[in-house]
């Protein structure tokens, strides 16, 4: 080990392994050993890095250098600059997108530089498959202070002193959950990880299973302590294989070593855990019916009380948390209450981690104070817009989430501020959209998803999403009526009220907050027939303006309908009677010279446009 002068930490994250990461490994290993540099430079495969759409990426420590969208072709002359020549490769680092400058150092890339790591306190630093380099960054070290010097009060205090919440959406204070399932007297309990996160497009638990699996595991045993309980299990969808063979892993070198099974490190305690693979429904991410779903049964919830801290799993006390929540744990055991109180805010402490992802230009993970302005999360970090487009909204909780506008941008993300805008800040999902997306196809992408995963136990939740979802379908396809919007706020509403359990409950939650904020875009496409983000295929007309177009040809070949006609360098011209309105012309234009027009329009679109563009503005000036 002493002849080991610098470690390349290869992201070995699903993100990062669909885009070549075993390749480059491959690569990296023959290429140092062609050079005779293997017992020098070591690799090592950790999981995710965090900066997903960038994979696969590599730090180099001790420089901590940061390279990105590294490829078999370029490990030659990387090993050779690097590691030969002692000069960084300039071509895979960091650029920032104005200057061009490169950034090689991790701490100084943006993405990196504001955020705050607690949960994902070892990303990108250790092998998840090795329980050593767990151990080394003081790993297991609280669950030995938690089993050896503290009580199950004590362990129950500080994390109620921590004003720690659930990471799962609800933002439930865990310290209290915990306090519930503790006083209740049995002799049997469960300790509950739920692994199955569902919604689309977040990835925060998988990351954290698939690259830190031991921290979720000692939070679990510090769980168990705290409420007498001797048996787990962890929840994961089968969907996450890699996450599922890590943990299998952890858990089994943890028991080899002392750290899980029976009495544990000699103190007595004993603490079982087992993984159960979920099939994929959302609903099971609801706390009854992912305990349903553990019992082999159809995971369908239940009504409550009683909770399931005095009747969970086969009946017996049971404290769920998601895998979030038990990765916090450990740290806050070993550096008290007050240390993990220093961030975020009053009533939401601590740090949240999000699946930054759509149509921001640094998509990936991120961990932030609570408290912090969604702008800061979205423009520093994130890198703002793709493509220099302007921002439109920012959906947040997943599909039982609300879309966000500009106009809020500098609400704090705290679970207070965030509910009051219409969101929920749920487990973290935010995905961001820019002004192509149409609000209105938006609000029906997410009620298709949670109608169709509703279980349908309960009737408001499984007819009254079907008709909320039948009524955007109609708006979308240009047979809206006018009386359309109030009768989605007014069932929308019913929905959340009379649903039996969370999805029901929060499912209108993408109609309501983009009728709220986007309510013309729905006057739009009623009264109008016009989507203007030409989403809607029935409610568009897609024109090219004469007088913008300089006959480059983009369009034309870009067209799978064979629409386009014109002559290189003179103005261009669409079908209509051929156009399938598919919006590819409008993307490949560089010139903005393609417009979108309501479907069928007929007369002079230069004053439509004309006449939309001062409304909007006009509209803009009111909203401040």
């Amino acid at each position: 080990m002493d002849k080991v002068r610098a470690n390349l930490m290869l992201c070995a994250g699903t993100g990062c392994v669909a885009s070549g990461t075993p390749k480059v490994k491959e690569a990296l290993l023959e290429e140092l050993k062609k050079r005779g540099l293997d017992e020098e430079i070591k690799l090592v495969l950790t999981g995710c890095n965090g900066y997903c759409a960038e994979g696969p990426v590599m730090a180099v420590y001790p420089d901590q250098v940061f390279y990105q969208k590294v490829t078999v072709e370029d490990i030659p002359i990387l090993v050779e600059e690097h590691f030969l020549k002692g000069r960084p490769y300039q071509k895979l680092m960091f650029k920032e997108p104005e200057k061009k400058t490169a950034i090689p150092r991790m701490g100084d890339i943006p993405f990196f530089k504001h955020q705050v790591l607690r949960v994902l306190r070892n990303k990108g630093l250790i092998d998840p498959e090795k329980i050593e380099e767990y151990i080394s960054r003081d790993g297991y070290q609280a669950m030995a202070k938690a089993l050896t010097e503290m009580t199950s009060e004590d362990i129950v205090k500080v994390v109620k002193d921590s004003g720690l919440r659930g990471r799962g959406g609800a933002g439930f204070p865990t310290g209290l959950k915990w306090d519930f399932a503790s006083k209740v007297k049995s002799d049997i309990k469960y300790m509950l990880c739920n692994g199955d996160e569902g919604d689309p497009g977040a990835f925060m638990d998988r990351s954290v299973m698939e690259a830190d699996p031991h921290s979720v595991i000692e939070g679990m045993v510090i769980g168990a302590k705290a409420i007498g309980a001797h048996h787990g299990y962890i929840y994961v969808r089968a969907e996450y294989p890699l996450a599922v063979k890590r943990l299998q892993l952890a858990i089994d070198q943890a028991t080899e070593s002392g750290l899980l099974g029976g009495n544990i490190l000699g103190t007595g305690f004993d603490f079982h855990l087992e993984i159960y693979l979920g099939a994929g429904a959302f609903v099971c991410g609801e706390e009854t019916a992912l305990m349903r779903s553990l019992e082999g049964k159809r995971g369908m919830p239940r009504p409550r009380p009683p909770f399931p801290a005095h009747k969970g799993l086969w009946d017996k006390p049971s404290v769920l948390n998601n895998v979030e929540t038990l990765a916090q744990i450990a740290p806050i055991i070993m550096n008290g209450s007050e240390w993990y109180r220093s961030l975020g805010t009053e009533k939401s402490a601590g740090t949240k981690v999000f699946a930054l992802t759509g149509a921001v230009n640094n998509v990936g993970l991120v961990e932030v104070p609570m408290g912090i302005p969604l702008r800061t999360i979205i423009y520093d970090i994130g890198g703002g817009i793709r493509k220099g487009r302007k921002f439109k909204a920012v959906q947040l909780g997943g599909p039982s989430g609300g879309c966000i506008p500009e106009s809020h941008l500098n609400t704090p993300v705290t679970y207070e501020d965030i509910v009051a805008t219409g969101a929920i800040v749920g487990s973290g999902g935010m995905v961001v959209m820019d002004d192509n997306t149409c609000m209105v196809g938006t609000a029906k992408f997410f009620l298709e998803f949670t109608a169709d995963e509703s279980c349908g136990k309960c009737t408001p939740c499984r007819v009254g999403t079907k008709i909320l979802l039948d009524m955007l379908t109609d708006i979308t396809e240009g047979k809206g009526k006018e009386s359309d919007i109030e009768t989605l706020l007014d069932l929308g509403r019913d929905i959340i009220s009379t649903s039996l359990c969370g999805l029901g409950q929060t499912a209108p939650n993408p109609v309501l907050t983009t009728i709220k904020y986007f309510r013309d875009e729905y006057e739009s496409h009623i009264r109008d027939k016009w989507c203007k983000a030409g989403v809607c295929r029935n409610l568009t007309t897609f024109w090219i303006d004469e007088k913008l177009c300089k006959g480059c040809g983009a369009c034309l070949r870009a067209c799978p309908s064979k629409a386009i006609i014109g002559e290189k360098k003179q103005p261009h011209k669409i079908i209509q009677e051929v156009c399938v309105h598919c919006r590819t012309c409008y993307e490949a234009c560089k010139f903005k010279s393609i417009k979108i027009l309501p479907a069928g329009f007929e007369g002079d679109p230069s004053e439509l446009l004309e006449a939309a563009a001062a409304a909007g503005e006009g509209k803009k000036g009111d909203s401040k």
